[in-house]
C-alpha cells in the first residue's frame, strides 16, 4: 500500500471501518424480524384493519394539490427501484472515487442496499394486497400486486439516512444530519400514503425493517467486512484499508 493510502488513526476515509452495533445484535435481529412479520401479517389476516387504512389514503385524496401532486410523483419515481440503483451506484462511486474511501464505500452502500434488499424479501412473504384503486376517489400511483408491505421507497430513504447519520456521527454535522433524516423518512412515508401506494403499516414497517438490517448488516460487517477486503488487493490501491 502507497503512503497515501495509509490508514492512520481518526481517517475519515476509514470511519466506517467498525460500525455501532448492540451487544446481543444477532438476538436484537431476530425479534426485529419477528415484529415485522407478525405486524405485516396480523394487517393482513385482522379484519377490518386494512379497511379501516385505507380510509387514512382515501381522506389524503381528497385533500390533493397540484403542487403536491407533481412532488410527490416525482419523488416516487426518483425513488423507483431503478432510481434506488442510481443512488446507490452514485454514492459508492463518490465515495470510493472522490473521497478515496473504499471502506466507507462498501460500509455505506452496503448497509443501504441490505436493507432495501431485505425489504423486498418481507415484501414476497407478507404478500399483502396494495390499496385497491377502485376504491379511492382520486388515486395518483395507486399500483396493483400483493407487494404492499413493507413501503421499499421508505424502507430505502431510512436506511440511507441511517448510512448518512453514521457517516456523520461524532462530526459537527451529525444532529443536522439526522434531523435531516428523520424528515426524510417522514416526507417519503406521506409522500407513498399520499399518492395511494401503500397503507399507514406498511409504512411503520418500513423504518422497522430498516433498524433491523442496519443492526444485522453492522454485526457481520465488523465480523467480516474487513476481512473481505483486504482480500482483493486491487482495494487497497483505491484508498486505506485497516
Amino acid at each position: 500500500m502507497s503512503a497515501a493510502n495509509r490508514s492512520e488513526p481518526g481517517d475519515p476515509r476509514t470511519r466506517l471501518a467498525r460500525l455501532p452495533q448492540p451487544q446481543h445484535w444477532l438476538l436484537l435481529s431476530l425479534i426485529g424480524t419477528l415484529a415485522v412479520l407478525l405486524l405485516g401479517f396480523a394487517v393482513k389476516l385482522i379484519p377490518g384493519v386494512l379497511p379501516a387504512e385505507l380510509a387514512w389514503d382515501e381522506e389524503l385524496t381528497d385533500h390533493q394539490h397540484m403542487v403536491l401532486n407533481w412532488a410527490s410523483v416525482t419523488l416516487s419515481t426518483i425513488f423507483s427501484p431503478a432510481g434506488i440503483v442510481a443512488v446507490l451506484a452514485g454514492s459508492f462511486v463518490f465515495l470510493l472515487v472522490v473521497r478515496r474511501s473504499p471502506v466507507n464505500a462498501f460500509a455505506f452502500t452496503g448497509l443501504a442496499a441490505f436493507a432495501w434488499l431485505s425489504s423486498e424479501i418481507f415484501k414476497l412473504i407478507v404478500a399483502e394486497p396494495r390499496p385497491a384503486a377502485a376504491l379511492l376517489d382520486h388515486p395518483l400511483l395507486a399500483e396493483a400486486g400483493n407487494d404492499s408491505f413493507p413501503s421499499g421507497h421508505t424502507t430505502f430513504v431510512a436506511a440511507y439516512a441511517i448510512a448518512c447519520y453514521l457517516l456523520a456521527r461524532g462530526k459537527r454535522w451529525e444532529l443536522p444530519v439526522a434531523a435531516l433524516g428523520i424528515a426524510a423518512v417522514a416526507g417519503m412515508g406521506v409522500i407513498r400514503l399520499y399518492v395511494s401506494a401503500h397503507y399507514l403499516t406498511d409504512v411503520v414497517g418500513s423504518v422497522l425493517v430498516a433498524c433491523t438490517a442496519a443492526v444485522l448488516f453492522a454485526g457481520l460487517w465488523n465480523r467480516i467486512g474487513l476481512i473481505v477486503l483486504n482480500r482483493v488487493p486491487l482495494i487497497g490501491r483505491l484508498g486505506p484499508v485497516p
